[in-house]
């Protein structure tokens, strides 16, 4: 009786103790996650199999109240939130070389400009993108459009 109750309770500390597990560190839905529920649910069958209906009624009534207490309590004292990215990107394409290039001015593709790319203008490298068309490697050029670091180009027929 007391290696039951032994059982039990290790089988669903474990199993909680795994999807939490799953939760925090583990991102997705993962073999740990999966595994965390498989131990619960053998856990409280185990309770309802070798210790009664009755008590296997409190066994799941409990879990079901430990996993929702310890979740309800996680988000209210925010402690999901040392876990959670909180600085930001804020890098732009061409920010580190700011461009001297003006509307009209041509180039070379580079790379295949699919609608982005590479191109060369003024033996220097700088992202393009176009209008939706795709240009070829090494076709001929000319930016239409500048606004901040984007710069668009169109193929010169």
């Amino acid at each position: 009786m007391l290696l039951d109750w032994i059982t039990v309770i290790l089988l669903i500390g474990v199993g909680l103790l795994l999807v939490i597990v799953e939760l925090i560190f583990v991102p997705g839905t993962t073999v740990v996650g999966i595994l965390g529920f498989i131990l619960t649910g053998i856990g409280i069958w185990i309770g309802y199999a070798s210790l009664g209906s009755d008590v296997g009624h409190i066994i799941l009534g409990a879990t079901v109240l430990v996993a929702g207490v310890a979740v309800v309590y996680s988000f209210k004292t925010n402690s999901w939130a040392r876990f959670a990215l909180k600085e930001q990107n804020r890098g732009h394409v061409n920010e580190d070389t700011p461009h001297l290039l003006a509307v009209g001015e041509e180039g070379v593709a580079v790379s295949a400009l699919r609608p982005q790319g590479t191109a060369l203008f003024a033996d220097r490298h700088h992202e393009v993108q176009t209008q939706g068309e795709y240009i070829t490697p090494n076709t001929a050029i000319r930016i239409i459009k500048l606004n901040q670091n984007q710069i668009t180009v169109e193929a010169i027929s």
